[in-house]
């Protein structure tokens, strides 16, 4: 096989599955792995086409009848947060975001352990052990970062062993030439009423805003399921459609 050969991406199908968005509907994905020197520039490419990233394989859905996933991505320097935003901001003032490299901890399992058995204990990844979850955080060929978002130490104790504040919600993400994309992200559920989600999106928009990045990547939303209405509260922003992205405010 040749060089060049190689380094053309190999596209699948999955089987049809339980669609975990919409009732009665079955799912299907096509999907590519990211490998190599190559895989950032694959990453971005397909991201603006309307991939997702899970470790080192890219996949959109490509369901047979139905069109209900939509890719979205935020318009960062024309954002401007709703009244609700910014109360959740001046909430939250006590919670302080820290860049991370993409290791991950037992202290970010056990906090996913208690996201994942509270909101989604039916979904795909209510069986992830820690391996698994390792595997989610580290295995990656492309520019690949995390945020953890902690209470601040309001009495610090003296270095050499310094408090860090209570660990309340976490993003794994992706740097990309356009902008970021929030790969997985997941909070305290005690302290839901906080808005961590939010929160993190906000964090994330105002990330890409000082890095001079139009765009922050949210992945799908689904018309029609409740889980994922939260994404259209940030405006305006980007739908891809045939005819490409088009701007919905």
């Amino acid at each position: 096989m040749s060089y060049e050969g190689r380094q053309v991406p190999q596209f699948y199908l999955t089987p049809h599955s339980q669609c975990p968005y919409l009732e009665e509907r079955q799912e299907r994905k096509v999907f590519t792995h990211l490998l190599g020197d190559q895989a950032a520039y694959l990453n971005d490419i397909l991201t603006q086409g309307g991939f997702r990233r899970s470790q080192n394989i890219a996949y959109r859905p490509a369901c047979d009848t139905c069109t209900a996933c939509i890719s979205v991505r935020v318009k960062v320097d024309a954002f401007t947060p709703t009244r609700s935003m910014k109360r959740t901001i001046t909430s939250n003032r006590d919670i302080k975001a820290e860049f991370c490299d993409a290791e991950a901890t037992q202290e970010q399992y056990s906090l996913f352990r208690d996201y994942v058995e509270t909101r989604h204990s039916e979904g795909g990844m209510s069986d992830m052990s820690v391996f698994d979850f390792s595997s989610m955080i580290e295995e990656s060929f492309v520019d690949t970062f995390v945020v953890e978002y902690r209470e601040r130490v309001k009495i610090p104790l003296s270095p050499p062993d310094p408090q860090k504040g209570q660990l309340l919600g976490v993003a794994l993400s992706d740097k990309l030439q356009d902008g970021l994309s929030m790969v997985y992200s997941f909070f305290d559920p005690e302290h839901e009423k906080r808005g961590l989600g939010t929160l993190m999106i906000l964090d994330h928009i105002e990330r890409a805003r000082k890095q001079g990045l139009p765009y922050l990547y949210l992945g799908y939303w689904v018309d029609g399921s409740r889980k994922m209405e939260y994404k259209r509260r940030f405006t305006p922003q980007e739908h891809l459609t045939r005819d490409g992205w088009v701007v919905r405010d």
